[in-house]
Protein backbone atom coordinates (compact mmCIF):
# COMPACT_ATOMS: atom_id res chain seq x y z
CA UNK A 1 0.00 0.00 0.00
CA UNK A 2 2.81 2.35 0.93
CA UNK A 3 4.58 1.57 -2.34
CA UNK A 4 1.39 2.34 -4.25
CA UNK A 5 1.09 5.70 -2.53
CA UNK A 6 4.64 6.55 -3.52
CA UNK A 7 3.87 5.75 -7.14
CA UNK A 8 0.82 7.95 -7.43
CA UNK A 9 2.12 10.86 -5.34
CA UNK A 10 2.63 13.71 -7.77
CA UNK A 11 6.10 15.17 -8.11
CA UNK A 12 6.82 18.67 -6.96
CA UNK A 13 7.81 21.21 -9.67
CA UNK A 14 11.42 21.02 -8.50
CA UNK A 15 11.45 17.19 -8.73
CA UNK A 16 9.81 17.22 -12.16
CA UNK A 17 12.30 19.82 -13.37
CA UNK A 18 15.27 17.81 -12.09
CA UNK A 19 13.95 14.69 -13.82
CA UNK A 20 13.47 16.52 -17.10
CA UNK A 21 17.05 17.79 -16.96
CA UNK A 22 18.23 14.21 -17.49
CA UNK A 23 16.91 14.28 -21.04
CA UNK A 24 16.52 18.03 -21.46
CA UNK A 25 18.65 21.05 -20.86
CA UNK A 26 18.09 24.79 -20.79
CA UNK A 27 20.82 27.41 -20.58
CA UNK A 28 18.63 29.89 -18.73
CA UNK A 29 16.34 27.93 -16.37
CA UNK A 30 18.57 28.02 -13.33
CA UNK A 31 21.05 29.91 -11.22
CA UNK A 32 20.76 32.08 -8.10
CA UNK A 33 19.36 35.09 -9.95
CA UNK A 34 16.76 32.87 -11.61
CA UNK A 35 15.64 31.59 -8.22
CA UNK A 36 15.62 35.09 -6.76
CA UNK A 37 13.40 36.37 -9.57
CA UNK A 38 11.03 33.43 -9.05
CA UNK A 39 10.66 34.31 -5.38
CA UNK A 40 10.01 37.91 -6.38
CA UNK A 41 7.29 36.68 -8.78
CA UNK A 42 9.15 38.19 -11.74
CA UNK A 43 9.93 34.83 -13.33
CA UNK A 44 7.94 31.67 -13.96
CA UNK A 45 9.14 28.10 -14.38
CA UNK A 46 9.08 28.54 -18.17
CA UNK A 47 10.45 32.11 -18.34
CA UNK A 48 7.07 33.77 -18.25
CA UNK A 49 6.62 37.37 -17.11
CA UNK A 50 9.48 38.51 -19.31
CA UNK A 51 7.71 41.84 -19.92
CA UNK A 52 7.67 42.52 -16.18
CA UNK A 53 11.40 41.83 -15.94
CA UNK A 54 12.02 44.27 -18.76
CA UNK A 55 9.93 46.93 -17.00
CA UNK A 56 11.68 46.24 -13.69
CA UNK A 57 15.09 46.64 -15.32
CA UNK A 58 14.12 50.07 -16.62
CA UNK A 59 12.72 51.10 -13.24
CA UNK A 60 15.98 50.11 -11.53
CA UNK A 61 18.59 51.30 -14.04
CA UNK A 62 17.11 54.18 -16.04
CA UNK A 63 14.27 55.82 -14.13
CA UNK A 64 16.37 56.82 -11.07
CA UNK A 65 18.88 58.43 -13.43
CA UNK A 66 16.07 60.42 -15.02
CA UNK A 67 14.74 61.62 -11.67
CA UNK A 68 18.11 62.42 -10.10
CA UNK A 69 19.34 64.14 -13.25
CA UNK A 70 16.20 66.27 -13.46
CA UNK A 71 16.66 67.28 -9.82
CA UNK A 72 20.32 68.04 -10.39
CA UNK A 73 19.96 70.18 -13.52
CA UNK A 74 19.56 67.28 -15.92
CA UNK A 75 18.84 69.64 -18.78
CA UNK A 76 22.46 70.73 -18.52
CA UNK A 77 24.08 73.63 -20.26
CA UNK A 78 26.15 74.38 -23.27
CA UNK A 79 29.28 73.19 -21.45
CA UNK A 80 28.35 69.57 -20.86
CA UNK A 81 26.24 66.69 -22.17
CA UNK A 82 23.04 66.36 -20.19
CA UNK A 83 21.37 63.08 -19.30
CA UNK A 84 18.55 63.82 -21.73
CA UNK A 85 21.01 64.15 -24.63
CA UNK A 86 23.18 61.17 -23.72
CA UNK A 87 22.22 58.70 -26.44
CA UNK A 88 24.53 55.99 -25.14
CA UNK A 89 22.88 55.73 -21.73
CA UNK A 90 19.37 55.63 -23.19
CA UNK A 91 20.31 52.94 -25.70
CA UNK A 92 22.09 50.91 -23.03
CA UNK A 93 19.21 50.83 -20.52
CA UNK A 94 16.12 51.29 -22.69
CA UNK A 95 17.14 49.12 -25.65
CA UNK A 96 20.09 46.79 -25.00
CA UNK A 97 19.21 45.68 -21.46
CA UNK A 98 15.55 44.78 -22.23
CA UNK A 99 16.74 42.89 -25.32
CA UNK A 100 19.22 40.90 -23.22
CA UNK A 101 16.41 39.95 -20.84
CA UNK A 102 14.01 39.04 -23.64
CA UNK A 103 16.77 36.94 -25.24
CA UNK A 104 16.37 34.40 -22.44
CA UNK A 105 13.01 33.33 -23.83
CA UNK A 106 14.43 33.07 -27.37
CA UNK A 107 17.45 31.01 -26.30
CA UNK A 108 15.34 28.75 -24.10
CA UNK A 109 12.79 27.99 -26.82
CA UNK A 110 15.34 27.44 -29.60
CA UNK A 111 18.33 25.81 -27.92
CA UNK A 112 16.50 23.43 -25.59
CA UNK A 113 15.04 21.26 -28.42
CA UNK A 114 18.47 21.08 -30.06
CA UNK A 115 19.91 19.22 -27.09
CA UNK A 116 17.25 16.52 -27.44
CA UNK A 117 17.97 16.29 -31.15
CA UNK A 118 21.34 14.62 -30.50
CA UNK A 119 19.46 11.62 -29.11
CA UNK A 120 16.30 11.79 -31.23
CA UNK A 121 18.31 11.81 -34.46
CA UNK A 122 20.60 9.04 -33.15
CA UNK A 123 23.67 11.23 -33.51
CA UNK A 124 24.38 10.09 -29.97
CA UNK A 125 23.72 6.35 -29.97
CA UNK A 126 22.05 4.57 -27.01
CA UNK A 127 25.38 3.16 -25.82
CA UNK A 128 26.72 6.69 -25.40
CA UNK A 129 23.70 8.18 -23.61
CA UNK A 130 25.36 7.95 -20.16
CA UNK A 131 28.23 10.14 -21.39
CA UNK A 132 25.70 12.52 -22.95
CA UNK A 133 23.79 12.79 -19.65
CA UNK A 134 27.07 13.45 -17.86
CA UNK A 135 27.70 16.38 -20.20
CA UNK A 136 24.23 17.76 -19.39
CA UNK A 137 24.76 17.30 -15.65
CA UNK A 138 28.10 19.09 -15.82
CA UNK A 139 26.55 22.04 -17.69
CA UNK A 140 23.65 22.25 -15.23
CA UNK A 141 26.06 22.24 -12.30
CA UNK A 142 27.91 25.29 -13.64
CA UNK A 143 24.69 27.06 -14.61
CA UNK A 144 23.25 26.63 -11.12
CA UNK A 145 26.46 27.46 -9.24
CA UNK A 146 26.17 30.31 -6.77
CA UNK A 147 29.95 30.70 -6.88
CA UNK A 148 29.91 31.44 -10.60
CA UNK A 149 27.40 34.26 -10.25
CA UNK A 150 29.24 35.61 -7.20
CA UNK A 151 32.42 35.66 -9.30
CA UNK A 152 30.59 37.62 -11.97
CA UNK A 153 29.40 40.08 -9.33
CA UNK A 154 32.94 40.51 -8.00
CA UNK A 155 34.20 41.07 -11.55
CA UNK A 156 31.57 43.75 -12.12
CA UNK A 157 32.49 45.67 -8.94
CA UNK A 158 36.24 45.33 -9.48
CA UNK A 159 37.23 45.07 -13.13
CA UNK A 160 34.09 46.97 -14.15
CA UNK A 161 35.10 49.93 -11.99
CA UNK A 162 38.66 49.75 -13.27
CA UNK A 163 37.56 49.84 -16.92
CA UNK A 164 35.17 52.68 -16.20
CA UNK A 165 37.82 54.79 -14.45
CA UNK A 166 40.35 54.06 -17.23
CA UNK A 167 38.04 55.21 -20.02
CA UNK A 168 39.10 58.11 -22.23
CA UNK A 169 37.91 61.53 -21.10
CA UNK A 170 34.90 62.62 -23.14
CA UNK A 171 34.58 65.99 -21.45
CA UNK A 172 32.00 67.34 -18.97
CA UNK A 173 28.88 65.23 -18.59
CA UNK A 174 25.80 64.78 -16.43
CA UNK A 175 27.20 62.21 -13.99
CA UNK A 176 30.50 63.86 -13.03
CA UNK A 177 31.37 67.08 -11.26
CA UNK A 178 34.37 69.15 -12.37
CA UNK A 179 37.63 68.07 -10.82
CA UNK A 180 37.92 64.31 -11.35
CA UNK A 181 36.32 61.10 -12.53
CA UNK A 182 35.18 60.04 -9.06
CA UNK A 183 33.56 63.34 -8.16
CA UNK A 184 30.05 62.25 -9.05
CA UNK A 185 26.63 63.82 -9.07
CA UNK A 186 23.73 62.08 -7.31
CA UNK A 187 22.74 60.57 -10.65
CA UNK A 188 26.38 59.65 -11.18
CA UNK A 189 26.52 57.60 -7.99
CA UNK A 190 23.47 55.61 -9.06
CA UNK A 191 24.86 55.24 -12.56
CA UNK A 192 28.28 53.97 -11.42
CA UNK A 193 27.24 51.80 -8.46
CA UNK A 194 23.82 50.46 -9.55
CA UNK A 195 22.87 50.93 -13.21
CA UNK A 196 26.17 50.06 -14.88
CA UNK A 197 26.94 47.06 -12.61
CA UNK A 198 23.43 45.67 -13.17
CA UNK A 199 23.86 45.93 -16.93
CA UNK A 200 27.38 44.49 -16.86
CA UNK A 201 26.25 41.57 -14.68
CA UNK A 202 23.47 40.64 -17.13
CA UNK A 203 25.92 40.91 -20.03
CA UNK A 204 28.63 38.84 -18.32
CA UNK A 205 25.99 36.28 -17.38
CA UNK A 206 25.25 35.84 -21.08
CA UNK A 207 28.95 35.37 -21.82
CA UNK A 208 29.04 32.70 -19.12
CA UNK A 209 26.05 30.97 -20.68
CA UNK A 210 27.80 30.93 -24.06
CA UNK A 211 30.81 29.38 -22.36
CA UNK A 212 28.58 26.72 -20.77
CA UNK A 213 26.95 25.96 -24.13
CA UNK A 214 30.23 25.54 -25.99
CA UNK A 215 31.75 23.56 -23.14
CA UNK A 216 28.74 21.22 -23.37
CA UNK A 217 29.26 20.86 -27.13
CA UNK A 218 32.95 20.15 -26.57
CA UNK A 219 32.05 17.30 -24.21
CA UNK A 220 29.50 15.98 -26.72
CA UNK A 221 32.14 16.15 -29.45
CA UNK A 222 34.31 13.78 -27.41
CA UNK A 223 31.60 11.13 -27.78
CA UNK A 224 31.69 8.84 -30.83
CA UNK A 225 29.04 10.61 -32.90
CA UNK A 226 26.98 8.80 -35.53
CA UNK A 227 27.49 11.17 -38.47
CA UNK A 228 25.98 10.07 -41.79
CA UNK A 229 27.71 11.57 -44.86
CA UNK A 230 24.59 11.04 -47.00
CA UNK A 231 22.43 13.18 -44.72
CA UNK A 232 20.61 15.71 -46.92
CA UNK A 233 21.60 18.64 -44.68
CA UNK A 234 25.13 18.32 -46.15
CA UNK A 235 26.55 18.37 -42.60
CA UNK A 236 26.27 14.72 -41.60
CA UNK A 237 23.20 15.60 -39.53
CA UNK A 238 24.74 18.49 -37.55
CA UNK A 239 23.34 21.47 -39.46
CA UNK A 240 21.01 22.21 -36.55
CA UNK A 241 24.06 23.44 -34.62
CA UNK A 242 24.58 26.19 -37.18
CA UNK A 243 20.90 27.09 -37.00
CA UNK A 244 21.16 27.23 -33.20
CA UNK A 245 23.32 30.33 -33.61
CA UNK A 246 20.19 32.27 -34.61
CA UNK A 247 19.04 31.96 -31.00
CA UNK A 248 21.87 34.30 -30.00
CA UNK A 249 20.88 37.00 -32.50
CA UNK A 250 19.20 39.18 -29.81
CA UNK A 251 22.49 39.24 -27.89
CA UNK A 252 24.30 40.42 -31.02
CA UNK A 253 21.63 43.05 -31.63
CA UNK A 254 22.14 44.33 -28.07
CA UNK A 255 25.91 44.49 -28.57
CA UNK A 256 25.45 46.38 -31.82
CA UNK A 257 23.08 48.80 -30.10
CA UNK A 258 25.65 49.54 -27.37
CA UNK A 259 28.32 50.36 -29.95
CA UNK A 260 25.81 52.45 -31.91
CA UNK A 261 25.07 54.54 -28.80
CA UNK A 262 28.77 55.12 -28.13
CA UNK A 263 29.44 56.13 -31.72
CA UNK A 264 26.36 58.41 -31.80
CA UNK A 265 27.66 60.39 -28.81
CA UNK A 266 31.08 60.74 -30.41
CA UNK A 267 29.71 61.86 -33.75
CA UNK A 268 27.01 64.23 -32.50
CA UNK A 269 28.75 65.81 -29.52
CA UNK A 270 32.48 65.48 -30.16
CA UNK A 271 32.69 66.21 -33.88
CA UNK A 272 34.10 62.84 -34.92
CA UNK A 273 33.29 61.32 -38.32
CA UNK A 274 31.32 58.11 -38.70
CA UNK A 275 33.87 56.67 -41.12
CA UNK A 276 36.49 56.89 -38.36
CA UNK A 277 34.71 54.00 -36.62
CA UNK A 278 34.65 51.58 -39.56
CA UNK A 279 37.39 49.41 -38.02
CA UNK A 280 35.52 49.24 -34.70
CA UNK A 281 32.31 48.24 -36.47
CA UNK A 282 34.05 45.61 -38.59
CA UNK A 283 35.91 44.35 -35.54
CA UNK A 284 32.69 44.04 -33.51
CA UNK A 285 30.96 42.05 -36.26
CA UNK A 286 33.98 39.79 -36.80
CA UNK A 287 34.47 39.22 -33.07
CA UNK A 288 30.92 38.06 -32.43
CA UNK A 289 30.81 35.92 -35.56
CA UNK A 290 33.92 34.15 -34.31
CA UNK A 291 32.55 34.00 -30.75
CA UNK A 292 29.27 32.38 -31.82
CA UNK A 293 30.31 30.24 -34.79
CA UNK A 294 34.00 29.68 -34.15
CA UNK A 295 33.57 27.08 -31.38
CA UNK A 296 31.46 24.96 -33.73
CA UNK A 297 34.66 24.27 -35.66
CA UNK A 298 35.46 21.71 -32.96
CA UNK A 299 33.23 19.33 -34.94
CA UNK A 300 35.30 19.80 -38.12
CA UNK A 301 37.68 16.85 -37.57
CA UNK A 302 34.80 14.41 -37.02
CA UNK A 303 32.86 15.81 -40.00
CA UNK A 304 35.92 15.66 -42.25
CA UNK A 305 36.57 12.09 -41.14
CA UNK A 306 32.95 11.13 -41.84
CA UNK A 307 33.21 12.71 -45.30
CA UNK A 308 36.44 10.89 -46.16
CA UNK A 309 35.02 7.61 -44.90
CA UNK A 310 31.79 8.18 -46.82
CA UNK A 311 33.62 8.95 -50.05
CA UNK A 312 35.69 5.76 -49.68
CA UNK A 313 32.75 3.52 -48.77
CA UNK A 314 30.29 4.90 -51.30
CA UNK A 315 33.05 5.01 -53.90
CA UNK A 316 33.68 1.30 -53.40
CA UNK A 317 29.97 0.53 -53.44
CA UNK A 318 29.52 2.62 -56.58
CA UNK A 319 32.43 0.86 -58.26
CA UNK A 320 30.90 -2.54 -57.62
CA UNK A 321 27.46 -1.49 -58.81
CA UNK A 322 28.74 0.29 -61.92
CA UNK A 323 30.94 -2.68 -62.79
CA UNK A 324 27.94 -5.02 -62.47
CA UNK A 325 25.81 -2.62 -64.53
CA UNK A 326 28.52 -2.40 -67.18
CA UNK A 327 28.83 -6.18 -67.43
CA UNK A 328 25.06 -6.65 -67.60
CA UNK A 329 24.01 -3.89 -70.00
CA UNK A 330 27.07 -2.67 -71.88
CA UNK A 331 29.48 -5.55 -72.45
CA UNK A 332 26.85 -8.30 -72.84
CA UNK A 333 26.28 -8.68 -76.56
CA UNK A 334 22.67 -9.85 -76.31
CA UNK A 335 20.94 -8.68 -73.10
CA UNK A 336 18.14 -10.92 -71.96
CA UNK A 337 16.14 -7.95 -70.62
CA UNK A 338 14.98 -4.63 -72.06
CA UNK A 339 17.11 -1.73 -70.82
CA UNK A 340 14.31 0.82 -71.01
CA UNK A 341 11.99 0.57 -68.06
CA UNK A 342 14.38 -1.43 -65.89
CA UNK A 343 15.00 -0.34 -62.32
CA UNK A 344 18.76 -0.57 -62.84
CA UNK A 345 18.79 2.82 -64.59
CA UNK A 346 16.96 4.50 -61.71
CA UNK A 347 19.23 2.80 -59.17
CA UNK A 348 22.27 4.07 -61.06
CA UNK A 349 20.88 7.61 -60.96
CA UNK A 350 20.06 7.32 -57.26
CA UNK A 351 23.54 6.06 -56.57
CA UNK A 352 25.00 9.05 -58.39
CA UNK A 353 22.82 11.43 -56.36
CA UNK A 354 23.88 9.80 -53.09
CA UNK A 355 27.54 10.04 -54.01
CA UNK A 356 27.07 13.70 -54.94
CA UNK A 357 25.56 14.39 -51.49
CA UNK A 358 28.65 12.85 -49.87
CA UNK A 359 30.93 14.97 -52.06
CA UNK A 360 29.03 18.13 -51.12
CA UNK A 361 29.12 17.43 -47.39
CA UNK A 362 30.59 20.41 -45.54
CA UNK A 363 33.19 20.01 -42.84
CA UNK A 364 31.69 22.80 -40.71
CA UNK A 365 28.17 22.62 -39.19
CA UNK A 366 27.07 25.98 -40.57
CA UNK A 367 26.62 27.61 -43.95
CA UNK A 368 27.41 31.00 -45.43
CA UNK A 369 23.77 31.94 -44.89
CA UNK A 370 24.20 31.45 -41.13
CA UNK A 371 27.24 33.75 -41.14
CA UNK A 372 25.47 36.49 -43.10
CA UNK A 373 22.38 36.44 -40.87
CA UNK A 374 24.42 36.86 -37.71
CA UNK A 375 26.44 39.66 -39.32
CA UNK A 376 23.24 41.46 -40.29
CA UNK A 377 21.82 41.04 -36.77
CA UNK A 378 24.93 42.68 -35.32
CA UNK A 379 24.98 45.52 -37.86
CA UNK A 380 21.27 46.42 -37.85
CA UNK A 381 21.44 48.74 -34.78
CA UNK A 382 24.27 50.64 -36.47
CA UNK A 383 22.20 51.45 -39.57
CA UNK A 384 20.54 54.60 -38.12
CA UNK A 385 24.01 56.15 -37.78
CA UNK A 386 24.05 56.51 -41.56
CA UNK A 387 21.60 59.39 -41.06
CA UNK A 388 24.54 61.38 -39.69
CA UNK A 389 26.09 61.21 -43.17
CA UNK A 390 23.05 61.26 -45.46
CA UNK A 391 19.57 62.70 -45.34
CA UNK A 392 16.73 60.21 -44.99
CA UNK A 393 15.69 60.65 -48.64
CA UNK A 394 19.26 60.23 -49.88
CA UNK A 395 19.74 57.13 -47.73
CA UNK A 396 16.55 55.51 -49.08
CA UNK A 397 17.64 56.32 -52.64
CA UNK A 398 21.05 54.70 -52.12
CA UNK A 399 19.49 51.60 -50.56
CA UNK A 400 17.01 51.23 -53.43
CA UNK A 401 19.85 51.50 -55.94
CA UNK A 402 21.73 48.70 -54.17
CA UNK A 403 18.63 46.47 -53.92
CA UNK A 404 17.30 47.01 -57.42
Amino acid sequence: MEATVRQITPKTPAESYAANEQEDFSLVLGGPLFQLLRKAHLQGDSLGLVHWRMVASILITWLPLLILSAVGNGFGSATHISFFRDIEVHVRFLVALPILLAAELVVHSRVRPLVRRFVEWRIVLPKDKPAFRNAIDSAVKIRNSIYVELALLVAVYSLGFWFWSARSDLGPNWYELPGGKWKLTLAGYWYVFVSLPAFQFILLRWYMRLFIWFRFLWQVNRIELNLLPTHPDRCGGLSFLGKSSYAYSPILVAQGAILAGIIANRVLYHGEKLVAFKLQVAGLIAFFLIAVLGPLLMFTPKMASARRKGLAEYGLFAQRYVESFDQKWVRQTSPTEELLGTGDIQSLADLGNSYQVVREMRVVPFALQDVSRLAIATAIPLAPLLLTMFSFEELITRVLKVVF
